[in-house]
């Protein structure tokens, strides 16, 4: 039988008190953004956020606990807007939503920064030793989101970020599930040169391979359905499961999981991650039964039930509701077997 798991891509919406603190504390012009050098009492804020939105989940009944990634003013440019090697510039949409980030400009080699591990390490304090989930942005998606000024060679910008990303995940403490965000690879996929799709292939799989074997690798893919041959591509990587946006785009996605196959385990966007209307928990455990019933040629060994993008586009009251709505679609899944 399909295990079913809990959780979410991460990225959470702020506590309402943390805000008003941070605006008096941060402001919010551009150069009042995070940049790894926060003042005390900022860090201090922060790590009660953190607190806060890990015991949230707890209370949920979520299956793993994320940090919550509070301190992304930049979304999941925030790896890079605080490396030593960046600059960061002109404001630029964050996809076609209507949130901006600084654009990353990477001037210099892109060196081990440590950030997202200390941010683990904290959250790793608050969680038993089977709940925490990390969560990084995806090598193809990172690299388009920046803006490169130093490898000069799209291909070598490719590598450069994955090794990067590579050696921050391989000073993450232990962590259950590893979710690698890659929306580009929908919104702004490869392009059609036969290479570029397995270059991208390539990235993640550098990426996934710099866990430990006991951690379990998930692949989100958001917005839409992958093309054909990207989905094909993507799956000659070593990850575990790979996530697929049914809120989005159930229909292609369902074909290309019927057509081309998966990995033994799946993720399943279920819950929208950027509407304010909270589904109700049998509605979202309808929705994992249907997956299983119309892709009969798979039997998947996990299905991780999660919003089909970061949250933080949410009302933190919103938000709440959707964490307590998945555990319990979790819990009526557990009745039913």
């Amino acid at each position: 039988m399909t295990e079913r798991v809990a959780t979410t891509p991460g990225v959470f919406p702020l506590p309402d008190w943390a805000k008003d603190d941070l605006a008096d504390l941060k402001g919010h012009q551009k150069h009042d953004l995070i940049d790894g050098t926060e003042s005390e009492e900022i860090v201090d804020v922060y790590d009660q956020a953190r607190e806060e939105v890990v015991a949230r989940q707890q209370t949920a009944g979520l299956d793993r606990a994320v940090e919550g990634q509070l301190r992304w003013d930049d979304m999941l440019a925030h790896p890079l807007a605080v490396h030593d090697a960046v600059e960061t510039r002109g404001i630029v949409r964050y996809y076609d939503n209507n949130n901006f980030y600084r654009d990353p400009v990477v001037t210099g080699d892109l060196t081990f920064d440590g950030d997202i591990a200390a941010e683990l390490e904290a959250a790793s304090e608050l969680v038993e030793d089977d709940e925490l989930q990390a969560v990084v942005p995806g090598p193809y998606s990172l690299s388009d989101l920046a803006t490169d000024e130093h490898y000069g060679d799209e291909a070598d910008f490719l590598d450069a970020v994955a090794d990067f990303l590579a050696g921050e995940v391989e000073a993450f403490p232990e962590v259950e599930t590893l979710f690698v965000l890659e929306p580009s690879l929908v919104e702004n996929p490869p392009g059609e040169e036969a290479d570029e799709d397995e270059r991208a292939s390539e990235a993640v799989d550098a990426v996934a391979g710099a866990v430990g074997s006991d951690t379990d690798v998930v692949v989100q893919t958001y917005w839409g359905a992958l093309d054909e041959k990207v989905h094909a591509h993507l799956l000659d990587a070593d990850f575990d499961a790979l996530g697929y946006d049914f809120v989005s785009n159930s229909e292609d996605n369902l074909y290309n999981i019927n057509e081309y196959g998966t990995k033994d385990s799946i993720a399943a966007g279920v819950v929208d991650g950027q509407n304010t209307l909270v589904e109700d928990p049998e509605k979202i455990a309808e929705r994992a039964d249907w997956l299983e019933e119309n892709t009969p040629a798979a039997e998947f060994e996990t299905m991780y039930l999660t919003p089909n993008t970061e949250l933080f586009y949410l009302p933190y009251s919103t938000f709440e509701e959707k964490l307590a709505a998945l555990g319990e679609a979790t819990d009526i899944a557990e009745v039913k077997a």
